[in-house]
């Protein structure tokens, strides 16, 4: 179980996570209110967990397909769920805004904002995508030459997630570190990632990407949750490179409402970085 103190200071530290999550059983805004966990007919390990959010007066609830097969990374990871409490909790901020989630997966943060009335456009590293296509299809793949991003099986998540939940997001593959179209169409007040700290050699590529995207909207903010594991020297370097500093830093498990914190574990942190304007000058 992480710790419960609140960290008044902007260090940070995190390693690759390698557990997976239990599935999330908690009250929400029904009687019979644990988390759902199906089979898909098929059977490809495919699940279905349902997320809830506020009371039965003014409360919801999310539905999430998860796909336990490894490649994909489609799971609702303990940060997602630690940031979608944020958001929820901060509605009144994400209401009308312009959000953007980076390496959305699941999506679940991106979800919650939309639900409260966010303009939300989710993302993910295409890069990846890309991998996982070359691997999928041999020596007839070659890098860069996707007829069709809807064909990657995140992608394709991210839309069916939308649907089920009759939410309407924007998604969109977008490569860290690479200043291309789609990037060009966002302008995001409020950027969200969840868990995108945990593979160093992509460090550099988020940290630019997150800087342009902060340089395009005045007074916008990147909100991230990680796990707080060894590494931070490598991200305080990389936040002093892209001129970037900390404003907030909390133990995500200070705001969580007990019922779910109990079914998560891990020492995770909340941080809100934004430019800094006296290294702009």
């Amino acid at each position: 179980m992480a710790s419960r103190t609140q960290s008044n200071g902007c260090s940070f530290c995190l390693e690759p996570q390698f557990k997976q999550e239990e599935e999330i059983k908690s009250p929400g805004i029904e009687k019979d209110d644990e988390a759902s966990v199906e089979a898909s007919p098929n059977r490809d390990m495919t699940t279905y967990s349902q997320h809830y959010f506020g009371s039965i007066k003014d409360g919801f609830s999310i539905s999430i397909i998860e796909n336990m097969k490894e490649e994909y990374g489609l799971f609702v990871w303990p940060s997602s769920v630690i940031l979608a409490e944020y958001v929820w909790q901060q509605k009144s901020r994400f209401s009308g805004a312009n959000v953007v989630e980076l390496g959305a997966g699941t999506s679940l943060p991106g979800l919650i904002a939309a639900k409260v009335g966010a303009d939300v456009t989710l993302t993910d590293d295409l890069s990846k995508a890309e991998i996982r296509l070359q691997c999928f299809s041999g020596d007839n793949f070659r890098v860069g030459l996707i007829d069709d991003v809807k064909q990657t099986e995140v992608l394709s998540n991210m839309r069916r997630v939308c649907s089920i939940n009759d939410i309407k997001c924007k998604v969109m593959g977008v490569r860290w570190g690479v200043f291309e179209d789609p990037i060009f169409t966002l302008h995001p007040k409020i950027i969200l990632g969840a868990d995108v700290l945990y593979d160093a050699s992509g460090f550099d590529d988020l940290f630019s990407t997150v800087t342009y995207l902060l340089q395009k909207c005045p007074d916008s903010v990147f909100i991230t949750t990680y796990h707080n594991r060894s590494g931070h020297h490598l991200i305080e370097f990389l936040m002093e490179k892209w001129r970037l500093k900390c404003t907030k830093l909390l133990d995500g498990f200070s705001f969580l409402p007990p019922h779910k914190a109990s079914k998560l574990s891990g020492d995770i942190q909340l941080a809100e970085i934004v430019l800094d304007e006296m290294c702009l000058r």
